[in-house]
């Protein structure tokens, strides 16, 4: 293990510089490109599929140190196609160093780019794993977990760079193409953020590929009283007992207003997506009513929102 934790190192070292050199302003013939990247078993073939549907130009298992030529040959102005997706994984023995230089390129060639990476829990990988009967690239012997383990700590720091994570631990295919078609559905990279907004139950987990988890479960719960305890949060009575609620208003002014101080920074570094969470117990009542006054709010600013209510339907 203490090869891999020094490969790690390393390669995190070369991950971070690159990572702290800004993106430059796009050119005027550069394409949308797109990195798909994650760990083996998470759904990069379902998320390229999905690109491709939307009309990408899409190439599997790329070498990093071709990336910057593929950029160059694209070009618009070389009638090339105006979307591009590339898929990478970490066969490559010097994957994390060529996909550094790589980025370090894309930006002199003042293309603008997004990272996507994938990922799931070490248990659904597992299982689709036994049930494909494939062997995991960094697996020695046929030992799966090893190899997922190495993998997720060699892949630690590109997760921290990416501009969009999607845990595929609970999603079928179909519901991943799903997510991927909603996340792209909309231009390109430089034209804004694209927000995802959230609302979930803390006893069903905390989502693993937020970006920001706001906690709610100080609010009293409508769970308690017995007419608002059957209805969702998206129903009027159920909205309006959270709203009048003393600490409400409060709060939601103090959470508006550290977004609007967030957002444009997150948009003058170039990120793409940011995904916003927010948690109560259950995830039918206190969380979805602060979830849909806050994208009701974005949206007013003019920001892509896309909203989900992950466990609104449980009980």
């Amino acid at each position: 293990m203490s090869d891999v934790r020094a490969r790690y190192d390393e390669e995190r070292n070369v991950s971070q510089a690159a990572a702290r050199t800004p993106r430059p302003e796009p050119a005027a013939d550069a394409p949308d490109f797109t990195i798909i990247t994650g760990l083996s078993g998470a759904g990069r073939s379902e998320a390229a599929k999905s690109l491709e549907d939307l009309g990408y130009f899409v190439v599997d298992n790329l070498p990093p140190a071709l990336i910057g030529k593929m950029a160059e040959l694209v070009r618009t102005d070389n009638a090339g196609p105006g979307r591009v997706a590339i898929v990478i994984d970490v066969r490559g023995g010097v994957f994390f160093a060529e996909l550094s230089k790589a980025l370090t390129e894309l930006r002199g060639l003042r293309v603008p780019y997004r990272i996507v990476f994938l990922e799931a829990s070490d248990e659904a990988l597992l299982n689709r794993f036994e049930a494909t009967r494939r062997r995991h690239p960094l697996a020695p012997v046929d030992r799966v977990v090893e190899g997922i383990r190495k993998e997720r700590l060699m892949m630690q720091s590109l997760r921290g760079d990416a501009d969009l994570i999607i845990d595929t631990t609970g999603l079928t295919p179909h519901e991943l193409r799903d997510r991927v078609r909603e996340a792209f559905a909309q231009g390109h990279p430089e034209e804004g953020l694209r927000l995802s907004m959230l609302s979930f139950g803390y006893k069903y987990g905390v989502p693993r590929d937020a970006d920001m988890v706001i906690d709610v479960r100080f609010l009293p719960n409508p769970h308690w009283v017995d007419e608002l305890r059957p209805l969702p949060g998206t129903r009027k009575k159920v909205r309006s007992y959270v709203t009048s609620q003393p600490k409400y208003a409060e709060f939601m002014e103090r959470l508006k207003g550290l977004l609007d101080f967030l957002v444009p920074g997150y948009v003058a570094e170039g990120k793409s997506y940011l995904s916003l969470a927010i948690g109560c117990t259950g995830g039918r009542h206190r969380s979805v009513v602060v979830a849909e006054e806050l994208a009701r709010y974005l949206q007013d600013k003019g920001l892509a929102v896309g909203l989900e209510h992950r466990d609104i339907e449980r009980e």
